[in-house]
């Protein structure tokens, strides 16, 4: 990953307005902030990512808005885990977890979405043991105030049975990917993150087989088949988040020895990053 790009604050900084003398009282412009964001995701920016997350911490932290701190604390773990700068994640997650006590939210989807981010930043560290009990205390608050077909809700088990499965309990993995499945079938265009949940049933599946067979072989395969079928959809945009799921998948079909479709999905990768 690139992390030298050479750029200046104009490239993270949005401008003020000189006739405003009370910036305090205005909260961040959260949704300009994710735009940018997304833009120097898709161009694969991580050092202008950092710098733009860093800046607008303070900028939030300045305008005592919590609410906007919060929420780029909580894209700073997501970030952080992606570039595997565990010292930085771990950071940003007790910070994250430390405000959000003093913010009065407890029971809130806000709140419950703090703590998957937390729970998937701990877990990507190897701290699975850390991450579940989070993830338990945002599933009955999803399961509460969330419907039934909120994507949140899906990313919320998959992201969990993950972690299920690091610590062994195989039954109770298996059953949360395919209640993420349930709820990710309900929502159009949810081919990609269908795509991620049957990769890792396919792991999920070899890592519970005390040795390789052909019923292991089988439902794998079915696993892998089902995952590029979804990939394939013509009702997928091919975007930088496609991209980024290509990437994603492509390491599990390369383990479980599907080598045409890891070559194919890094192709796709590329051709779009190239373009973008």
């Amino acid at each position: 990953m690139a992390l030298n790009e050479n750029i200046s604050k104009n490239d993270y900084e949005e401008p003020r307005c000189l006739l405003d003398m009370h910036p305090e009282c205005h909260p961040i412009p959260m949704d300009r902030v994710i735009d940018r964001l997304d833009s120097y995701f898709n161009h694969k920016k991580y050092s202008a990512a950092e710098q733009h997350l860093r800046y607008w911490l303070t900028e939030a932290e300045s305008c005592r808005d919590m609410r906007g701190k919060l929420a780029v604390l909580n894209e700073q773990i997501g970030l952080y885990r992606k570039l595997g700068k565990e010292e930085e994640c771990l950071q940003a997650i007790s910070d994250a977890l430390t405000l959000a006590e003093t913010m009065n939210i407890d029971n809130t989807v806000t709140y419950a979405t703090t703590l998957i981010n937390a729970a998937t930043g701990y877990k990507a560290f190897g701290k699975a043991d850390k991450a579940l009990p989070l993830y338990d205390k945002a599933q009955t608050i999803y399961e509460s105030d969330l419907r039934p077909d909120d994507s949140r809700l899906g990313g919320l088990y998959n992201n969990m049975a993950l972690t299920v499965m690091e610590l062994g309990d195989f039954s109770r993995a298996e059953n949360m990917f395919y209640q993420a499945l349930e709820v990710m079938k309900r929502i159009h265009n949810s081919e990609a993150e269908q795509a991620i949940t049957w990769c890792n049933l396919a792991d999920l599946i070899e890592k519970r087989s005390d040795a390789c067979n052909v019923e292991t072989d089988k439902m794998i395969a079915e696993c892998m088949e089902k995952a590029m079928d979804l990939l394939d959809s013509k009702n997928l945009k091919r975007d930088g988040y496609y991209a980024f799921v290509c990437d994603k998948c492509s390491s599990a079909f390369g383990y479980h020895g599907y080598f045409m479709y890891d070559k194919e999905l890094k192709r796709r990768a590329e051709e779009i990053y190239e373009r973008t």
